[in-house]
């Protein structure tokens, strides 16, 4: 499985807040833009917290492991990589959306008089840094679920066989 890679999700968020910026530009001249939903900067930070917590919970489960502490309930490895599928799936949708919302965020920076228009751009920047959020808990997941790297086999002289 590949690892998250900050560069293609800055990509994704920066043509989608170009596209979604020359997008409003165009719908404002043909018409009314829609609103920005209110409950998008809450979406994104349910998602951020339900990846936050399955992060924290994975890394207290794989510690007690790895220190065989007893009762220690062990990670299965299919739930593991379950776990950063979602992460890496929230985060490239997370990346998305928040250059969605910050195109169109930017986009109404020029109507900052206007109070509808203040507050959209207010959900609009919120989103953003949920979504900022989401790509950081992602990363956390990813990294709590990383395998170790197995450093023996330079150490072995091949005289002995790997473990």
């Amino acid at each position: 499985m590949k690892e998250l890679r900050i560069r293609t999700l800055a990509a994704v968020f920066v043509v989608a807040g170009v596209l979604s910026w020359a997008g409003a530009r165009l719908w404002t001249a043909v018409g009314t833009l829609p609103g920005v939903p209110p409950a998008a900067p809450v979406v994104l930070a349910l998602i951020a917290a339900v990846l936050l917590a399955t992060a924290l919970s994975l890394r207290s489960r794989l510690r007690a492991q790895r220190e065989r502490r007893p009762g220690a309930k062990g990670v299965d490895p299919l739930m593991a990589a379950r776990s950063v599928v979602f992460g890496q799936a929230s985060a490239l949708v997370a990346a998305l959306v928040s250059g969605m919302y910050g195109g169109v965020g930017v986009f109404l920076l020029e109507y900052l008089d206007i109070p509808s228009r203040r507050d959209q751009a207010i959900y609009a920047g919120s989103s953003v840094v949920a979504g900022i959020g989401v790509i950081a808990a992602a990363f956390f997941l990813e990294r709590v679920c990383k395998l170790p790297e197995d450093g023996d086999e330079d150490k072995n002289d091949g005289n002995a066989a790997p473990a």
